[in-house]
């Protein structure tokens, strides 16, 4: 069920509109409800988005002889009459208002694909945890799980325990993403489970670790090396950030 407070004030609160009262209600909203949490970073990730996107386009020159040639020849001359000042502005106007929109809806379109994959990737998350489904091969020892993996994925998963760390290795499996098959590495961490998806990405360079929120999970992904990594549980932040600086290293 879609939280009422954050559809009555998450926008005001994120566009300065609400009173000092009414912002400091939502905020202390914030602590208790995950749903809010994860909605407003979502804004404020877009809003950042937008700002370095840098929409402003300056109209080519090419605009005003393209604009000059739809335009009526003067009467009694081989010459184009010289348009309106106000029509060149115009012309430009709209080119600018055109490029914008194709950078929105592209940030946008970004913005909604990661979306749909956290959710994804959360919901492969929940389904791993229940009875009989959390490993298909079931050791500590990354020396037994690593070529567990061998002819079951097309790449070499990397597999590694951190037991000294805090976090033991439990087990990997198959799972699947977005319809492709994945490699999933599951740690402990004080009783609770953390899942680590990995699977080859054709995108090239690698890509800074990010992290969000929702229903109560929280993630990081990150890209190195030509793989996806995106780790999630119920653990705070901070434990799963240190976990994330094992694994990239």
């Amino acid at each position: 069920m879609s939280c009422e407070v954050k559809n009555k004030s998450l926008h005001g609160y994120l566009d300065g509109e609400l009173d000092v009262v009414r912002a400091a209600e939502f905020e202390q909203h914030l602590e208790t409800c995950p749903e809010c949490l994860a909605e407003l970073e979502s804004q404020e990730s877009l809003r950042a988005s937008l700002q370095q996107a840098q929409l402003r386009q300056k109209a080519p020159a090419a605009l005003r002889k393209r604009v000059l040639h739809k335009l009526p020849k003067s009467p009694g001359t081989s010459q184009f009459a010289a348009p309106p000042p106000w029509l060149a502005i115009a012309a430009a106007l709209l080119l600018m208002v055109a490029a914008a929109g194709w950078r929105v809806l592209t940030i946008r379109s970004g913005a909604t694909a990661q979306a749909g994959l956290s959710a994804e990737i959360i919901d492969a998350h929940v389904r791993s945890l229940q009875p009989g489904h959390l490993v298909d091969v079931l050791s500590t020892d990354q020396h037994t799980v690593k070529p567990w993996f061998n002819g079951k994925m097309d790449f070499a998963v990397p597999v590694h325990d951190f037991s000294d760390e805090g976090f033991p290795l439990q087990g990997g499996r198959l799972d699947v993403i977005q319809g492709r098959t994945v490699a999933a590495l599951i740690y402990g961490r004080r009783k609770h489970e953390v899942n680590l998806f990995i699977w080859p990405e054709n995108r090239s360079g690698d890509e800074n670790a990010r992290s969000s929120s929702s229903r109560g999970y929280q993630w990081i992904s990150w890209r190195k090396g030509g793989m996806e990594y995106w780790l999630v549980s119920d653990l705070g932040l901070p434990d799963l950030e240190i976990l994330q600086r094992l694994v990239a290293q």
